[in-house]
């Protein structure tokens, strides 16, 4: 788990593949605050550091820190020990992911969720190939996680592990980074799917049947259980972000 972690944590460092630039930046480092991969107080790295990690030129990375600051997610400090440092903005996080999602159109969305559901999807088939009911052992204390998990954040945290630990058990480092950088984009953005309690119940029945398929070798039906688990997550995103 510490490792599915760090890996998600890295790619937050990763260059942002968009022409617009500036609001990628925005969404990852936002994102990536409230997934808790940057916690409040860290440091971020410097600016050219930090242009160069994600691809960017110092300016537009000074366009997006002003954004951010505007938002609360980011405080900058002048002088010695001085730099720009990860806040929380004040407000309920619910909020504020309204706002993030509002930065998305419906087509992006639809996009996410085509690709989403054919990297979990095929990491479930092959992890029902290759895995014995052992190495599932993390996955269901993942998903016993999430079951019991309070509030959005902490639901949406687990939710982007399971998915993570469900690549990686498919044993394709290529499938594990793909999910860790799904989970980066948009994984923050679930909280609002997970905070109502009967779409949370639905999606921890979805996943344990994924889980229960891959337990028992079924590949196709896992392949089916965890496509559908993206699909109805990212058909009621789009239907919170047309509301």
């Amino acid at each position: 788990m510490k490792s599915d972690q760090a890996g998600a944590r890295s790619a937050v460092f990763t260059p942002v593949d968009t022409q617009a630039r500036v609001d990628a930046v925005v969404r990852r480092l936002g994102d990536a605050i409230e997934l808790g991969l940057l916690v409040e107080g860290e440091q971020l790295p410097g600016e050219a550091d930090l242009a160069g990690r994600l691809g960017v030129s110092t300016v537009t990375l000074r366009e997006a820190l002003m954004a951010l600051r505007q938002q609360g997610f980011v405080t900058t400090r002048r002088g010695r020990g001085g730099g720009s440092f990860v806040t929380l903005p004040e407000g309920p996080a619910h909020g504020r992911l309204h706002t993030r999602l509002a930065d998305w159109s419906t087509e992006e969305l639809r996009d996410l969720g085509d690709h989403w559901a054919a990297v979990s999807g095929a990491a479930a088939r092959l992890a029902a190939q290759r895995t014995e009911p052992g190495d599932l052992v993390q996955l269901w204390r993942t998903l016993d996680g999430l079951t019991v998990a309070d509030g959005p954040a902490a639901r949406s945290r687990i939710h982007g592990r399971l998915h993570v630990e469900l690549a990686a058990a498919a044993q394709s480092a290529r499938l594990t980074r793909e999910e860790v950088g799904i989970q980066r984009e948009a994984g923050a953005l679930l909280g609002l799917v997970l905070a109502d309690a009967d779409a949370h119940k639905d999606l921890c029945e979805r996943h344990r049947n994924v889980i229960s398929a891959v337990q028992d070798g079924a590949d196709d039906k896992a392949r089916t259980a965890a496509e559908g688990c993206v699909l109805m997550s990212v058909t009621r995103l789009i239907e919170l972000r047309i509301a």
